[in-house]
């Protein structure tokens, strides 16, 4: 029972967070790329000011674009941070640099942090991508 709730607590929140940029893309600000509601969870690395990592945890993605993600995660990432991301797609494994554009309060002792993909290589594109489509697929 308590594994339903939190559930559907997990998709009340995700529906409010998604209002509420509705309203932010309303205000006549637009996205260069369609975003699609994933919750997986992923590994990133927080890089210091020199490129070395500093940090590694694991964050759950809340959307998923080719020019980013909404990473929840339970540390706060500072804006301008920039990371390292592991997304993994059946057999295909890729490390894709981003940086952190905002991050907000998302709940209690819940972080929201919008990353931007950063010089995204070939391949990482084409895994991103294959992970787009297959939540296409699922819905």
């Amino acid at each position: 029972m308590k594994n339903c709730f939190r559930i559907k607590r997990l998709f009340v929140r995700i529906r409010v967070l998604n209002q509420s940029r509705g309203k932010e893309m309303d205000e006549g600000k637009r996205r260069k790329y369609e975003r699609k509601d994933s919750l997986n969870l992923i590994d990133y690395v927080v890089l210091g000011p020199e490129g070395k990592p500093i940090s590694r945890r694991m964050g759950r993605t809340l959307n998923v674009s080719e020019g980013g993600i909404l990473l929840e995660t339970h540390d706060p990432v500072k804006q301008g941070q920039s990371v390292v991301i592991t997304i993994a797609l059946d057999e295909d494994i890729v490390e894709i640099n981003g940086h952190v554009v905002y991050m907000k309060p998302c709940e209690e002792k819940l972080f929201c942090s919008g990353i931007e993909f950063a010089g995204i290589e070939q391949e990482g594109k084409r895994v991103v991508k294959k992970y787009i489509e297959a939540l296409k697929s699922e819905r």
